[in-house]
C-alpha cells in the first residue's frame, strides 16, 4: 500500500539536465528504496510552474532560476545545491560540411555565414544573443533564426533541414539522431551555465530531498555527469 511517506518524490527539471537526471535517480534508487519522478520541460515553464505554486519536492534548474525561486519563497532558504556545469556546443545536420570553431572570430564567420540557426530560450539562448548583439549583427541575421519552441530540442530543428547551424547545451546535443555534434563554443566565448536543485517548499519531506540532492552532489555521481556532457559543479 502506498502512503505519502513512501509515495515518489515529484521532481521538474529543464531539458538540459533530462538524462543526467534519469541515471542519477536510477543510482540513487540502488541505495536507498525512495524513488524520484523526475518531469522534464522548458527551464522557462518549469521555473513558472513552480512560481505558480505547483506541488513539487524538488527543482532543478539553473542556478540564476532557483535564486530567483529562493527569493519568491518557493524554494527553502539554504537548500541550493550546484550539481553541475554545461557548457554549449554547435550541430549541424549529419553528414553536412562542418565550420570551423577554433576560435571567436571562426565562429561569428560560421554564423554570418549560415542560411539558419537555433538556439534555445534558456540561459544560453539569452547569452547567445547578447554574444551577437556584441559582434554588431543581431540584426543582419534576426531574420534567419528559427527559435525553438520551450522543451522542443533545438537538434531536431537541426536534424530536420529547419536550422542549419543549432547552439545548445551539449548534453541536450549528444543523445540526438540525425546531427554532427562540431564541438564546443572555444574557450573566449563559452557559455556555461551551472544547474543546481533544490528542495520545494511546497514539499513536507525536505529531509529526504536534501538526501537525494546530497547523493547527486557527490563524487559518486561524477561519471555520469561527464558521461552526459557535463562537469561537476
Amino acid at each position: 500500500m502506498q502512503t505519502a511517506a513512501n509515495a515518489p518524490l515529484r521532481g521538474i527539471s529543464s531539458m538540459a539536465t533530462r538524462q543526467l537526471l534519469a541515471e542519477l535517480v536510477e543510482q540513487f534508487q540502488q541505495r536507498c528504496a525512495l524513488r524520484i519522478e523526475f518531469e522534464s520541460v522548458g527551464g522557462v515553464d518549469a521555473a513558472k510552474r513552480v512560481q505558480g505554486g505547483e506541488p513539487f519536492d524538488v527543482v532543478v534548474l539553473a542556478s540564476d532560476a532557483l535564486d530567483k525561486l529562493e527569493a519568491a519563497g518557493r524554494i527553502e532558504a539554504g537548500s541550493k545545491v550546484d550539481l553541475v556545469r554545461s557548457g554549449v556546443a554547435v550541430a549541424v545536420r549529419a553528414g553536412a560540411a562542418q565550420p570551423d570553431l577554433s576560435s571567436e572570430a571562426a565562429v561569428r564567420e560560421a554564423v554570418l555565414a549560415a542560411r539558419t540557426l537555433s538556439y534555445s530560450t534558456g540561459p544560453s539562448g539569452v547569452a547567445l544573443a547578447r554574444l551577437f548583439e556584441r559582434w554588431g549583427i543581431a540584426e543582419r541575421i534576426a531574420p534567419r533564426i528559427v527559435q525553438a519552441p520551450p522543451g522542443v530540442p533545438v537538434g531536431s530543428l537541426v536534424a530536420s533541414g529547419e536550422a542549419e547551424l543549432g547552439f545548445q547545451q551539449l548534453s541536450e546535443l549528444i543523445h540526438l539522431d540525425g546531427i554532427a555534434v562540431v564541438g564546443p563554443l572555444p574557450p573566449q566565448i563559452q557559455i556555461t551555465t551551472v544547474f543546481s536543485g533544490g528542495v520545494c517548499t511546497a514539499t513536507g519531506r525536505a529531509e529526504a530531498v536534501r538526501d537525494a540532492l546530497a547523493f547527486m552532489r557527490s563524487p559518486a555521481c561524477d561519471d555520469a555527469k561527464r558521461r552526459q556532457g557535463m562537469e561537476p559543479a
